[in-house]
């Protein structure tokens, strides 16, 4: 049972918070089946109460319907994913065999099919899935009243391609390790590349950079997500380091598929691209670091400083560039934002390094600050 963000209010996913329970006003019931469970409906006080995707018979709907509950029922025909989520995937759901195949394939190849233009009642169960991702990260990362997340958020950024044997994943691997070690919660977008490197480095932030260079050198023989074995040499990984540190991944269906890589201990998901990029970029107010990178990545930070820019999540956050080559001289991205960014804010909260060390140094002494 969770409390939202106003202490009213209560959701409940499980029958056990259920049971017994007679006062649910301004409660949301989500998920719990209720088809073999028996009580009396009419002893309990209904207000802004709500049963989302329960299952029940017709005899407990009407007698819900009658005193006042709102019911909206899971899909009649069933989907590939479950929009009523009770929480965050994990990367065992995510690749456990579903006809002959990865459930995450399996749900991308029924996404995609109408990813265009779906049918409307595709269309809404795709948003409420996505409603239940941010439920769960609400969960997760409990945000205070004014927009800070009680675990501190460190999003990295980077390109999806680049392979397990570029120093650049080994370099924005031991940054997040170091990160880790030094108590920020490092998020990625969850996919190959640059971000499996991100929660990589978190994961093994309790075993140290030995272990880091050892799963490296495991990582290598596979260094691409479409080689074989990809999938295998992470797992090899992760049973010679099985208690690894909790980190987060937020990426989507909706690109080309890409394997959400096996490091993150909890995955959020989304079907809508545009939701989980904003998503990512705002809970990270601790800092966004910025790997090299292709056109996705540049977006992102645009979007990032456009956030800072405006103070649009109440806070303004770091913004470090870990590759001088890419960010310097190649692109110039770094000192147009410099431009942009003088006579504001958050001017002097951006850095340019190529030192796993100095954007662990630079994060701890410019932590976020209060818009205003």
């Amino acid at each position: 049972m969770t409390k939202f963000d106003h202490p009213q209010e209560i959701l409940i996913t499980e029958w056990a918070a259920l049971q017994g329970r007679t006062d649910l006003t301004n409660c949301t019931v989500q998920g719990v089946d209720l088809r073999e469970q028996s009580r009396d409906w009419d002893q309990c006080r209904i207000g802004n109460t709500a049963f989302l995707g329960c299952p029940m018979d017709l005899e407990t709907e009407l007698q819900l319907r009658r005193i006042g509950a709102h019911i909206y029922p899971p899909p009649a025909q069933p989907l590939p994913y479950n929009p009523f989520r009770k929480a965050l995937y994990t990367w065992q759901e995510l690749i456990a065999p579903v006809e002959g195949k990865q459930a995450d394939l399996h749900i991308y190849e029924h996404f995609s099919a109408s990813k265009l233009n779906p049918p409307i009642n595709e269309a809404l169960w795709q948003r409420i899935h996505d409603h239940s991702i941010d439920e769960g990260l609400r969960q997760l990362l409990q945000f205070d009243a004014e927009g800070m997340t009680n675990r501190r958020c460190v999003g990295i950024m980077g390109g999806h391609s680049t392979l397990r044997t570029d120093p650049y994943f080994e370099k924005t691997a031991l940054t997040a390790l170091l990160l880790a070690k030094a108590g920020y919660f490092v998020v990625s977008g969850g996919g190959p590349g640059i971000m499996e490197a991100a929660n990589l480095g978190a994961y093994l932030s309790p075993y140290g950079a030995e272990a880091l260079k050892q799963a490296l050198r495991t990582l290598k023989s596979a260094p691409h997500y479409t080689d074989p074995g990809y999938h295998e040499a992470a797992q090899a990984v992760l049973q010679d380091y099985p208690d690894g540190a909790e980190n987060l991944a937020i990426p989507t269906w909706f690109y080309g598929h890409e394997p959400s890589n096996l490091f993150a201990s909890h995955i959020a998901k989304y079907f809508s691209n545009s939701i989980r990029e904003d998503t990512l970029l705002a809970i990270s107010l601790y800092g966004i670091i910025c790997a090299p990178g292709s056109a996705g990545t540049t977006q992102e930070i645009f979007m990032d400083a456009t956030q800072n820019h405006y103070g649009t999540f109440n806070y303004y956050s770091p913004m470090v560039f870990l590759g001088r080559q890419r960010y310097e001289i190649e692109t110039l991205i770094y000192p147009l934002l410099r431009q942009l960014a003088w006579g504001r804010e958050y001017y002097d909260l951006l850095c340019l390094t190529d030192k796993p060390e100095e954007v662990v140094h630079f994060l701890q002494a410019h932590p976020p600050r209060k818009v205003g």
